[in-house]
C-alpha cells in the first residue's frame, strides 16, 4: 500500500467516524422482556430454626429451643445506613445485610444496582442445640447505631433467658466498599453443640450488563487458602462445579464480570465448600453461587471471630489493599502477558484516565504510545518484508524451474538466502515479541471497568459489543443477531493489510489463502467481545498503515537490491559462515528428504 492509499484509507475511517458521532441513530433500549423472580430454597432440608415462625406458640418454641426460644419470636425492623459509595440496609432478623446498593454504579438498565437483595441472597448461620438445628440468623436482635470517629458502628444483639447472649457488630466507614463484621457470645459456646458454626450464604446472581451469555463466562467463585494460595472455580463451565476445601480460608469472592460481593476472615475460616451452577434457559439468573464455610466456636467466645465484607466494583485499581491476593480477582492473564498489563499497558491506562475522559480518546493514546515503543521492531520487520521483495523474482524463478518438489523448493530457498545473507525468518522475530502486547490487549479490555457503560460513537458501553446493526435472524458461530461495526472494521482494515503484506511476502498456495481467513475467523470471534477491544484493534491497523507509509520513504528498494548483490559476491568469495540456525535447518530438511526417500523406497517394495 502507498502512502496515497494509505492517506485515503485514513480519511475514509475519519468520514464514517464522523458520521455515526453526528448522525447515527441513538441505542436501542436493552431488552425489556420480563424475567420470572422465581427463586429456590437455598436449603433443600428446612432446618428446624426456619421452619418456625414468629406465630408459633411459645410452647413449642419453648419445646424446639429451650432458653434460646424467645430470641426466635418478634418483629423485623430495618436499618438504613448510607456512606459515599453505599446503601445499606440491615435487618434485625438475623442481624443481617438485606440489601447492599452501589450508590455510583447501575445496571445496563440504568436500574439501582444492588449485588445484595432479598430476592437474591439468602445467609444462614447454622449450628446444633439440643441435638438439633439452629440458624442464629434465624433469631431476633435488638438494633443499637454508634459513631465512631468517621465509622458508623451497628450492633445487633440476642439475650437469652439463661443468660447467654450473641453479638454481631458492623463498622460502616465514611467511604469505600468494605464493611467490618465481627461476632461475640457470652456463654452460648457452652450450650452448642458443634466446634464449628456453619456460615452459608446462596446468591441468586441477576443479570446486570447487556451480554447475559457474556456475563456468564466471568462469573464465578473465587478464594483464597493458605496453603494453596489463589483459586477458583471454572468460569466458562455450565455444569455444576463443586470444590470441598479443607485447608484454612481466608476469603472468597462471588466474582461477577466487574462486581465482587466477597467475605474475608482476619485469621482465617476453618475449611468450607463453594459451589456454582447454572440453567442456562434461565434468563433471570446469571449463576447460583453456593458458599459454606466454617467459623470456629472457640473463636466466637473468645471474641476473635473478626470479618469483612468487600461489596463493590472489581476494580484493579480499588481492590489491591483489600486482602491478600485480592487483586487477582481482576484476571490479567498468563506469564508473560500478565506482567505487561500489570507494570505497563494498566498502568498507563489508568494514567491516562486521570486526565481524560473520553474512553474512546484514551484509546487512541493508547495506540499510538504503544505503536511508537514498538516503532523499532515494526521497522525490523517491514525492512525484511521488503527484502523478500526484492528477492521475489528469483523465488519465483526457483519454484518454475525445480517444479512441484517442495523438498527441493525449500533446499532452493535456503540456498538463495545464504547466498544473499537473509535470514528468512528475521521478519517473524519482531512480530513474535509484539504478540504479548496484543494478546495483553484481549485481557485488559474484559477486565477493564473504567470501560462499563462509557459510550464512545455509535458504542453505548464500551464494555461490551456495539449493537448498531441489528439482524432479524442469527447468525451461527456465535456471531449473534447483531453486527458490531467496530469488528466489522476491524476485519477490513486487517484484510487490507493482509493484502499489502502479501505483496512483499513470497508466500503462495494454501498458506496465502490462510492468511486472508485469519481475519473473517476473528471476525466470527470478536463480534461480541467488547467494542473497546475492536475498535483498539481498528485504530491500531490505521496507524500501522502510517507507519508503513512513513517507513516505506526510508526504505529504498534499489538500496536494499544493491546490499543484497553486495552480499551475494562477499559470500560467493570469503566462503560465508552459515548461522546455527541455517545449518539446522538445513540438517532438518535433508533429513526430511532422507525419511521421504525412504517411505517412497518402502511404498515401491511393498509393491513388487
Amino acid at each position: 500500500m502507498d502512502r496515497n492509499s494509505a492517506i485515503g484509507l485514513t480519511l475514509i475511517a475519519a468520514l464514517l467516524l464522523a458520521y455515526f458521532y453526528w448522525f447515527a441513530p441513538k441505542p436501542l433500549p436493552p431488552d425489556q422482556t420480563p424475567v420470572t423472580e422465581q427463586v429456590s430454597p437455598v436449603i433443600e432440608k428446612e432446618s428446624a430454626a426456619t421452619a418456625l415462625t414468629p406465630a408459633a406458640p411459645d410452647s413449642v418454641l419453648a419445646a424446639s429451643f429451650g432458653d434460646l426460644a424467645s430470641a426466635f419470636k418478634g418483629e423485623e425492623t430495618n436499618t438504613a445506613i448510607e456512606n459515599e459509595d453505599l446503601k445499606i440496609i440491615f435487618s434485625s432478623k438475623g442481624g443481617i445485610l438485606k440489601e447492599v446498593e452501589l450508590k455510583h454504579y447501575k445496571t445496563y438498565s440504568q436500574e439501582p444496582l444492588k449485588l445484595i437483595s432479598p430476592t437474591s441472597s439468602t445467609f444462614s448461620l447454622l449450628s446444633k442445640y439440643q441435638g438439633r438445628d439452629i440458624d442464629l440468623y434465624a433469631m431476633y436482635y435488638e438494633t443499637a447505631q454508634s459513631r465512631k470517629a468517621d465509622t458508623t458502628i451497628v450492633k445487633f444483639k440476642a439475650q437469652f433467658s439463661n443468660g447467654s447472649s450473641i453479638t454481631q457488630t458492623y463498622a460502616i466507614p465514611a467511604k469505600g466498599y468494605e464493611i467490618g463484621y465481627s461476632i461475640t457470645s457470652t456463654g452460648l459456646d457452652q450450650q452448642l453443640n458443634t466446634d464449628h458454626l456453619s456460615f452459608q450464604w446462596t446468591d441468586f446472581i441477576r443479570p446486570l450488563e447487556k451480554d447475559l451469555q457474556d456475563t456468564r463466562i466471568y462469573t464465578t467463585i473465587n478464594y483464597y487458602t493458605e496453603k494453596g494460595g489463589f483459586d477458583y472455580l471454572s468460569e466458562r463451565s455450565t455444569d455444576t462445579e463443586t470444590e470441598t476445601i479443607t485447608d484454612p480460608l481466608k476469603w472468597i469472592a462471588i466474582k461477577r464480570k466487574f462486581f465482587l460481593a466477597s467475605f474475608i476472615a482476619k485469621d482465617h475460616f476453618e475449611g468450607g465448600e463453594v459451589q456454582t451452577s447454572v440453567n442456562v434457559s434461565d434468563s433471570s439468573v446469571v449463576k447460583r453461587a453456593n458458599v459454606k464455610l466454617n467459623i470456629s466456636k472457640k473463636s466466637i467466645a473468645e471474641g476473635k471471630a473478626d470479618f469483612k465484607f468487600y461489596i463493590g466494583p472489581n476494580d484493579y485499581q480499588v481492590i489491591g489493599k483489600v486482602t491478600e491476593d485480592f487483586a487477582k480477582n481482576v484476571y490479567l492473564g498468563w506469564p508473560p502477558v500478565y506482567w505487561i498489563n500489570k507494570f505497563v499497558i494498566f498502568p498507563v491506562f489508568h494514567f491516562l484516565t486521570g486526565f481524560i475522559t473520553n474512553y474512546g480518546l484514551i484509546i487512541v493514546i493508547l495506540v499510538i504510545l504503544l505503536k511508537l515503543v514498538l516503532a523499532p521492531l515494526s521497522y525490523k520487520s517491514y525492512l525484511s518484508m521488503a527484502k523478500m521483495k526484492v528477492l521475489k523474482p528469483e523465488l519465483d524463478e526457483i519454484k518454475a524451474r525445480v517444479g512441484d518438489d517442495m523438498t527441493k523448493v525449500q533446499q532452493e530457498q535456503m540456498k538463495l538466502y545464504q547466498q544473499v545473507g537473509v535470514n528468512p525468518i528475521s521478519g517473524c522475530i519482531p512480530v513474535l515479541m509484539q504478540m504479548p502486547i496484543l494478546f495483553a490487549m484481549f485481557y485488559l479490555f474484559p477486565a477493564s471497568i473504567e470501560l462499563r457503560q462509557e459510550h464512545f460513537l455509535w458504542a453505548e458501553d464500551l464494555s461490551t459489543y456495539d449493537s448498531l446493526i441489528r439482524l432479524p435472524f442469527t447468525l451461527p458461530f456465535g456471531v449473534g443477531s447483531h453486527i458490531s461495526l467496530f469488528t466489522l472494521m476491524m476485519t477490513v482494515s486487517t484484510l487490507i493489510y493482509t493484502w499489502q503484506n502479501n505483496q512483499l511476502s513470497s508466500v503462495q498456495g494454501p498458506m496465502k489463502s490462510m492468511s486472508y481467513m485469519m481475519p473473517v475467523i476473528f471476525f466470527f470471534v470478536l463480534n461480541s467481545f467488547s467494542s473497546g477491544l475492536t475498535f483498539y484493534y481498528f485504530v491500531s491497523n490505521l496507524v500501522t498503515f502510517a507507519q508503513q507509509a512513513i517507513i516505506k520513504r526510508f526504505v529504498d528498494d534499489d538500496k536494499i537490491k544493491a546490499i543484497l548483490e553486495e552480499n551475494r559476491k562477499k559470500i560467493a568469495t570469503t566462503g560465508g559462515k552459515k548461522s546455527k540456525f541455517m545449518s539446522k535447518l538445513e540438517e532438518a530438511m535433508k533429513a526430511s528428504e532422507e525419511a521421504r526417500k525412504k517411505s517412497e523406497e518402502d511404498r515401491k517394495k511393498k509393491k513388487k
